[in-house]
């Protein structure tokens, strides 16, 4: 009796799919009854689209009481958050579509904004609030002026670390409340820092350009 061949070996992008979704699973499997689920949503929320893009509006529809030129600067910087946000739900949702990996079989209770949210590769919250701290980071000094304007000065020292974080926190919260797995967020914080790059590069660009015209 001829013996069976063995199955063939997984491959290479096989294995490392089995390797994130078992990490993800002991990730979420450790702290889910430790962290509080009403914490964890609430990082959530201060990343989602839905919270994003109304904020921007209103602050450009009805700027703060700032001297001109800092108005200026600041409808520059808030724009500029704007463009990432497009940018961002292009490049996420075009990748999400084209790559459709289902998300983790325990995702429970959460509210599809898209079609393409069904999908989990890679992770738009990550992607998000990654470009926003990008832009943070680059329109530091910036930033820091207007806290100063607005009497906020205790906040100025530390403005960095509380962005980067809540960023990194909301990334992370992805992969507890089993929205995503592992390599799902840190895709998406890759892009989104490359997505606040762009941005801050081509607005910079654009402008420079019109000025030397």
């Amino acid at each position: 009796m001829a013996s069976k061949s063995p199955p063939p070996s997984p491959s290479l992008l096989r294995r490392i799919v089995d390797l994130d979704t078992a990490i993800s699973l002991r990730l979420y499997t450790l702290t889910h009854p430790i962290l509080p689920y009403y914490f964890l949503k609430t990082l959530e929320i201060s990343g989602d689209g839905f919270l994003f893009f109304p904020l921007i509006l209103s602050l450009l529809l009805y700027p703060l009481t700032l001297s001109t030129t800092t108005e200026t600067s600041n409808n520059i910087f808030l724009i500029n958050l704007l463009l990432g946000g497009i940018v961002d739900l292009i490049v996420i949702g075009s990748l999400k579509h084209l790559i459709r990996r289902p998300r983790p079989v325990y995702n429970k209770n959460m509210f599809l904004s898209f079609s393409v949210d069904h999908w989990s590769f890679p992770s738009g919250h990550s992607s998000r609030v990654s470009f926003i701290a990008t832009l943070f980071y680059l329109y530091s000094d910036f930033v820091k002026d207007i806290l100063i304007q607005l009497k906020y000065d205790l906040f100025v020292d530390y403005l960095m670390l509380i962005v980067i974080g809540w960023a990194a926190t909301t990334s992370l919260s992805r992969i507890l409340l089993g929205r995503h797995f592992m390599f799902d967020v840190v895709a998406g914080v890759f892009l989104g820092v490359l997505e606040g790059m762009f941005v801050f590069w081509i607005f910079n660009y654009v402008t420079l350009t019109s000025f030397l015209r």
